[in-house]
């Protein structure tokens, strides 16, 4: 048995494995719950009624994906030119640290202002962040793989000796966290009296952008190129390196943001466990999405279904929160599956 590269993989092809490894992960999940000792019907049901199943829901499972579309998006323009950035978890906490250090009155200005400037200081951040492992990369041959997942755990040491230090709120009951934003330094709520803000709006906007670098423009096609065959790009006369640093620029703002929108549109204040994981889980938001910036949008909103989903399931079925976590994960590897699938087929020697 040998993998053999299919140059030309048809529509079918390309749609029919991933459809094949959701509905796997659906009948997996089915039996999960047996397992746990609950109805999968049931399950299921219940999963699909906490996240969709109202208003309030639905606007909580569009607040809950719009971190995961910004580190999906991250992820997925990292991926595409083959950059591995694992340290999407460390840009967010920077640009939520951006956003903390301006917002909280050192800039007295209107929200007309003041939004974008922390929106962009957040971006300038998060690319400076994810910077020096591309640069490492690029002149020394050091494997981004490492350099970015320990920037992870670096930056976050990095957060709680400030939360313990010169950024604890006084205020705070002894709670190691930042001061609360201005109200200036706060994004709008799109509803009255709920918590979606116009964050999702941004992430929204940024998915459009990015299709449309990745589609329509010269760094679009490079970034293809270069993730395609780096040494068949290079052969070609483009830029490997110069496109590895300008990828690893607009992954890290984007991921960046995501730390942005969830201090100005729903925490106020900078706490070490603002991220449950939000960069982490945009590898799998990425991955299901098969690096689309549009299946990005898709993606988020189907996993912060499950994980909105699942609370209430908890509380209802007396089933562990876990089986989202498993299911997430059984997604994952299936949709792997299905990529590999896509692009090779298996022949019998």
């Amino acid at each position: 048995m040998r993998l053999e590269p299919i140059t030309d993989p048809s529509l079918a092809r390309k749609l029919g494995f991933p459809f094949v490894a959701l509905c796997a992960t659906f009948i997996s999940a089915s039996l999960l719950a047996m397992i746990a000792g609950a109805n999968p019907f049931s399950v299921l049901y219940l999963i699909l009624k906490g996240a969709f199943g109202s208003s309030f829901a639905i606007l909580e499972t569009l607040n809950r994906a719009t971190p995961l579309i910004f580190t999906g998006l991250a992820v997925a323009v990292a991926f595409r030119a083959k950059f591995w950035n694992i340290g999407a978890e460390a840009q967010l906490y920077v640009g939520a640290l951006m956003t903390v250090l301006l917002g909280t009155g050192v800039l007295p200005w209107p929200s007309a202002v003041l939004l974008p400037v922390l929106a962009l200081t957040a971006i300038l951040a998060g690319a400076v962040l994810l910077l020096i492992p591309a640069l490492l990369k690029t002149r020394f041959g050091v494997d981004e793989v490492v350099t970015t997942l320990l920037f992870n755990f670096i930056f976050l040491l990095f957060i709680s000796m400030l939360l313990e230090g010169p950024l604890k709120d006084p205020m705070g009951m002894g709670w190691p966290k930042s001061a609360r934003l201005i109200d200036e330094a706060r994004l709008p709520r799109i509803f009255d009296g709920l918590r979606l803000h116009w964050g999702f709006g941004l992430a929204i906007i940024s998915a459009v952008l990015i299709w449309l670098i990745q589609t329509r423009s010269t760094l679009g096609y490079e970034m293809r190129a270069v993730g395609l065959n780096r040494q068949a790009a290079a052969f070609a006369g483009i830029p490997v390196n110069r496109v590895l640093l300008q990828t690893a620029l607009l992954s890290g703002g984007l991921a960046a943001l995501a730390g942005f929108s969830e201090v100005a549109g729903v925490k106020a204040s900078l706490t070490l466990d603002l991220s449950p994981g939000y960069g982490y889980t945009g590898i799998i938001v990425a991955m299901l999405a098969l690096l689309n910036p549009l299946g990005v949008v898709v993606a988020a909103l189907f996993v912060a279904g499950i994980f909105v989903g699942a609370d209430s399931m908890s509380r209802a079925a007396d089933v562990p929160t876990y089986l989202a976590d498993m299911m997430l994960a059984i997604a994952l590897l299936l949709m792997v599956l299905a990529i590999m699938l896509t692009r090779f087929r298996i022949v019998r020697d």
